[in-house]
C-alpha cells in the first residue's frame, strides 16, 4: 500500500468525487479512479459506493480515510521535521571534549554556534582522548576531540597544534633555559596525567626514542593539582604551550621541549564513513574557521 494512493483516496473524499480531485491532484480522472480501484483490491473491501457522480463512503471507506488522513499527516510532519533538521532549526550535537584545553579552543566557538543555531541542542561530554574515541567508535558522540595520529577507523580534521612545555620549579637550575632537550630530563621524576589521556603515550613515547624510561611520581586528571605538585618539588609535569601559559604560577616555569617534532596535536575524529548529522557538519564548518 502506498501513500501516494492512500493521498488521492483521501482527495477523493474530500473534494466529494472523482472529478475534483483529480484537478486537485493534478492527475486524470481515469488515473485517480484506478488508483481507488487498486487500493480497493489490496485491501480486498470495498471504500466508496459509487452512484453516478457521486461517490459515498462505506464503513470500511470511513476507517480508511481516518487512518489515511493520520498516516499522511505523519509523513508530513517527517517531511517537515527533516527540513528543520537540515535548515539546523532543530537537531542535536553530540559532543566529547577532552579536560585539557576545551576552555582556550572550544568556548568561543559555542557562543557562535549558538547564535548561529538556537534551535540545536548541544549534548557534552568530558573524558580523557582515549575514551572519547572508544565514544565515537561506539556512536555515543558525533565528534570527538583527540589528539593526532588518529586510529585508521576515523576521519579528522584538524584544530590546533601545539608544542609541549615541561613545568618545572623556578628555583631549578634548568629554570632559566629557554629550551630544553628531552633527554636532560632523564633523571627527574615525571608527573603525568591519568592513563586515558593521550598526551601520557606522547611523552613516553618521546623518551622511548631518547633511549630513557622516566620514573612517575605521580599521575593526575587536575592540572592544576598537577602544577601544585611541580611548585612542590614533587617532579616535572607537562602541557601543551597553549595550556600552560593559561596556567602562570608563582614559583613554576614552563619551558619548551626543543624536540621539534613533538607537539600536541588536536583534531576532530568521527567514524570513518559514518552518516554525519547537519548539526555535527555545521560545527565542523565553524571549527574549520578556528583552525590555528
Amino acid at each position: 500500500m502506498e501513500l501516494r494512493t492512500l493521498r488521492i483516496f483521501a482527495e477523493v473524499v474530500r473534494q466529494g468525487g472523482f472529478t475534483q480531485a483529480a484537478k486537485t491532484v493534478f492527475l486524470t480522472q481515469s488515473a485517480v479512479s484506478k488508483a481507488v480501484r487498486q487500493l480497493e483490491d489490496e485491501l480486498g473491501v470495498t471504500l466508496l459506493d459509487r452512484n453516478g457522480h457521486k461517490s459515498v463512503m462505506t464503513d470500511a471507506g470511513e476507517v480508511v480515510f481516518q487512518r489515511a488522513l493520520r498516516m499522511l499527516a505523519e509523513q508530513d510532519d517527517l517531511k517537515t521535521e527533516l527540513a528543520e533538521l537540515q535548515g539546523l532549526t532543530k537537531g542535536v550535537l553530540r559532543l566529547g571534549l577532552p579536560p585539557i584545553g576545551s576552555d582556550a579552543l572550544f568556548a568561543p566557538m559555542f557562543a557562535i554556534y549558538r547564535r548561529l543555531y538556537p534551535g540545536i541542542d548541544i549534548h557534552l561530554v568530558e573524558h580523557g582522548s582515549k575514551k572519547l574515541e572508544d565514544m565515537v567508535r561506539d556512536g555515543e558522540v558525533d565528534l570527538g576531540a583527540s589528539l593526532l595520529p588518529a586510529p585508521d577507523e576515523f576521519d579528522w580534521q584538524n584544530v590546533r597544534k601545539e608544542p609541549i612545555d615541561v613545568l618545572i620549579p623556578a628555583s631549578h637550575p634548568l629554570a632559566d633555559q629557554p629550551f630544553i632537550p628531552l633527554k636532560q630530563l632523564q633523571d627527574m621524576p615525571f608527573i603525568l596525567f591519568d592513563s586515558a589521556f593521550a598526551l601520557n603515550p606522547i611523552i613516553l613515547n618521546a623518551c622511548r626514542s631518547q633511549g630513557f624510561t622516566p620514573s612517575i611520581a605521580a599521575r593526575s586528571s587536575q592540572i592544576n593539582f598537577i602544577i601544585e605538585l611541580v611548585y612542590a618539588g614533587l617532579g616535572i609535569g607537562f602541557l601543551p604551550r597553549l595550556i600552560a601559559e593559561q596556567r602562570v604560577r608563582d614559583g613554576v616555569r614552563h619551558i619548551t621541549l626543543s624536540e621539534p617534532d613533538l607537539s600536541w596535536d588536536m583534531a576532530w575524529v568521527w567514524r570513518r564513513g559514518a552518516y554525519l548529522p547537519h548539526a555535527a557538519r555545521a560545527w565542523l564548518e565553524l571549527a574549520a574557521r578556528f583552525q590555528h
